[in-house]
């Protein structure tokens, strides 16, 4: 594994193509991770659930074959028998067995699908606007001044996160999936709504796209005085970092975020990065560094997820390092309510506690982070911390990012539950409901 050496050179490599692995190739995969053939069924049957794919640089680089299955990374990527029920996975595993017709599996697996909110925060039903003659495909609005925007040629990734939030996109199902190609009627939509001030392009991962693709959709914006910033969420840094380095489109690709920064927008990467190793090869580096200068500013965010960062100590490393690289910590999530909650969730008590352990080790530089958030229904819920108010004990939150933007800002309080994952988890503490309650 090639890591990063503070005497050595960040320096651009030759680099190999892509190439990426599907559930066809997971066999041969968990068979080099030591898993058994009972272990390598049962994987398989959580893959016709939940979506795999990787690809021979998370494999080669990120992955410590020796410490797999445990490997975070490993863990990061292959899907593991306890993320769904037992006796789901049980059900699957004996149809794959016994080689079940196609549409029988796939009706299994859609079953379970439906059981794990694969739209959570209302994303189909409250964050697609009605403009013109109906809803605009692919398009969001759940902030006043933020437009989420997913492009349909953007809709896979370099390699998938087990945790992702997002994992309804990439299991084949039309009716799940958000995807839009009509740049015009986006940019319709915001010159209607002055009230935007910034656009994300989002996924899958908008960083899939080459560099024609996404000059498609952003160039269209670059005049609209009322756009502050354009962000682009991806996790290419930390999957296919060649993409900025190495890749046929990289010069090109960068030469359009130094067009989105001369036209007086803001470019803001938005980089998920989820575990310290994922910055470690020298290609990263250069990556970020290549970025960097073409004025685009390099924001970071990740989950909290168990079994992969759910230690002060590797948060600590990660926001020091991206600090160190030129980026800027920005979000420390909490594990959303969708796919294998369950399994990946930790306890908000926890995970302020991991929060503000990291966040107390780190100069006030890398403190530009939030969080612990929840991106729930009513907005982006931060824990401020544990409290005893008036003989109770009590979580305090507020709202980073409301639907309602008077609640922004306003501090309100929770019953203390030490195993509580999510905000629906929580009860009012001093009042009969929560502001957002109606």
């Amino acid at each position: 594994m090639t890591l990063v050496n503070d005497a050595a050179p960040a320096v651009r490599s030759t680099g190999r193509k892509f190439r990426a692995f599907t559930a066809k190739h997971l066999d041969e995969l968990t068979a080099r991770a030591g898993l058994s053939p009972e272990q390598q069924l049962e994987t398989r049957a959580v893959a016709t659930v939940l979506p795999f794919r990787t690809n021979q640089y998370v494999i080669d680089e990120l992955i410590d074959w020796s410490a797999a299955p445990e490997d975070p990374i490993y863990r990061l990527v292959f899907p593991m028998a306890d993320m769904l029920p037992a006796e789901d996975v049980a059900h699957l595993s004996d149809l794959l067995r016994r080689e079940a017709p196609k549409a029988e599996v796939d009706a299994a697996a859609r079953a379970v699908r439906m059981k794990l909110n694969p739209h959570p925060a209302g994303q189909m039903e409250l964050n697609i606007p009605s403009f013109g003659d109906g809803k605009i495909p692919g398009l969001q609005h759940k902030y006043d001044e933020t437009v989420l925007y997913f492009p349909k040629q953007g809709q896979t990734c370099h390699a998938y996160c087990t945790y992702c939030f997002r994992w309804a996109q990439f299991v084949g199902e039309a009716d799940l999936k958000m995807a839009g190609d009509d740049t015009q009627q986006l940019r319709d939509y915001v010159l209607a709504h002055p009230e935007v001030t910034s656009v994300l392009f989002t996924g899958g991962d908008a960083m899939i796209m080459g560099e024609p693709v996404l000059r498609r959709y952003v160039e269209p914006l670059l005049d609209l005085e009322q756009l502050e910033s354009i962000r682009i969420g991806t996790k290419s840094l930390a999957y296919w970092p060649q993409k900025f380095v190495t890749d046929p489109d990289a010069d090109a690709m960068l030469g359009l975020f130094e067009q989105v920064v001369e036209a007086g927008k803001n470019l803001a990467f938005m980089a998920h990065f989820t575990h310290p190793r994922e910055l470690e090869p020298l290609v990263v580096t250069e990556a970020v560094r290549r970025i960097r200068d073409t004025g685009a500013v390099i924001r970071t965010q990740a989950p909290l997820i168990r079994t992969i960062n759910d230690d002060p100590a590797v948060w600590e490393s990660m926001w020091r390092t991206q600090t160190r690289m030129g980026m800027v910590p920005y979000y420390f999530f909490v594990e959303r309510d969708t796919g294998p909650q369950d399994y990946f969730a930790v306890p908000l008590a926890r995970a302020y506690e991991i929060f503000r352990t990291a966040y107390q080790n780190v100069s006030g530089l890398s403190r530009t982070v939030r969080g612990p958030s929840m991106s729930a229904t009513p907005g982006k819920v931060c824990v401020d911390g544990v409290l005893d108010l008036m003989g109770e004990k009590v979580f305090a939150l507020h709202f980073i990012q409301a639907r309602n933007a008077d609640l922004v800002g306003k501090p309100f309080f929770a019953k203390y539950d030490p195993d509580a994952v999510w905000l629906d988890d929580l009860k009012p503490a001093f009042a009969d409901r929560f502001p957002f309650e109606v």
